[in-house]
């Protein structure tokens, strides 16, 4: 048995996918109206739903372990993970709170624990992006949501040191993450999907334009990386498995904005056509000109896959849209 939080979100569903397809029971903890409601992940096959509140009831981790089932893992993906957010108290019930019980409860049963992190903890990069855990008390979030990650990264390096773990867990950095199964993220979901519905309905693409000087408008870049890449790195993480340690997860390569609208057009087989709009005012100051993930610490750990390039992973994508809808 397996425990999947989100896994009605983007990339729990595809986690708790991937597993219930290997053999394993899974028991998906999402919001119920998640699950009725997102018709691309319709085909998810679960062995149990549960709201977020009922799994941290003690007493479910004690009556399955009464019945003999053993709880092999969690994959802990539920967040709110809305950049825009600005309820301090409700990121810290949701993102922090939670997770720390989840961690208590896995640490009490001696269950291993893999979860959600975001490179939304690096803020500007200011301190870089090493994923080494001295540093990450420097770090320095542009917005709640990255502060509320990073306050968990902190507290569960905290119990690890203070010898209060799970038998097994690590935390992953994941930087811009995109593929089919996003459209309920709607102004958060990534450019990809973004620039998808806007090539078919307009036959134009819009970007943000830069507002910081020496950087032209289009080349914001970023770290992207598959979905289905995210999936194999945390499943490895408990098939290998790795120990104990917050870790990057990106490709390790930086692409522009203007690479990845190009890409989408190529896979639509659409010459590109792009306009340039004023990025708002209200995220302005709390946008990432630049991610990459050193992904040495990742390696080290024994992980040698390559990882997609931006335009096959961009043509999978498109590939995927097209065919579901």
């Amino acid at each position: 048995m397996i425990i999947v939080t989100g896994a009605a979100g983007f990339i729990g569903y595809r986690v708790a996918k991937t597993l219930a397809g290997r053999g394993h029971q899974v028991i998906g903890v999402d919001e119920p109206l998640f699950f009725e409601t997102r018709p691309e992940h319709q085909d998810l096959q679960l062995s149990q739903k549960l709201a977020p509140d009922a799994i941290l009831d003690r007493g479910s981790f004690e009556e399955l372990a009464n019945a003999g089932t053993q709880v092999k893992a969690v994959f802990h993906m539920g967040a709110s993970s809305d950049t825009t957010e600005m309820r301090v108290d409700y990121l810290k019930r949701v993102n922090v709170d939670y997770s720390k019980e989840l961690w208590d409860l896995c640490t009490e049963f001696q269950i291993p624990f893999i979860y959600a992190s975001s490179a939304a903890t690096y803020g500007a990069g200011e301190e870089g992006y090493a994923d080494d855990e001295s540093t990450m008390g420097r770090l320095k979030p542009l917005n709640p949501y990255g502060q509320s990650k990073l306050d968990f990264d902190l507290w569960a390096l905290q119990q690890s040191k203070a010898g209060h773990e799970p038998p097994v867990w690590s935390g992953f950095k994941f930087f811009n993450v995109y593929g089919f199964g996003e459209r309920h993220k709607g102004r958060q979901s990534s450019v990809v999907l973004q620039g998808f519905d806007q090539i078919l309905s307009t036959g134009k693409l819009k970007l943000f334009k830069s507002h910081k000087p020496g950087i032209a408008d289009g080349e914001q870049k970023r770290d992207f990386i598959h979905v289905n890449d995210v999936v194999d790195v945390v499943l490895y993480a408990l098939d290998r498995p790795i120990r104990r340690g917050i870790f990057n997860l990106g490709t390790g390569k930086a692409r522009s904005f203007l690479d990845l609208a190009k890409s989408t057009f190529a896979a639509l087989g659409i010459s590109p056509n792009v306009e340039f709009i004023d990025t708002p005012l209200e995220i302005r100051d709390r946008y990432q000109y630049f991610t990459e993930a050193p992904m040495q610490k990742l390696r080290a750990e024994g992980y040698s896959r390559e990882f997609a390039s931006l335009e096959d992973g961009v043509m999978e994508t498109i590939r995927e849209l097209k065919a579901r809808f």
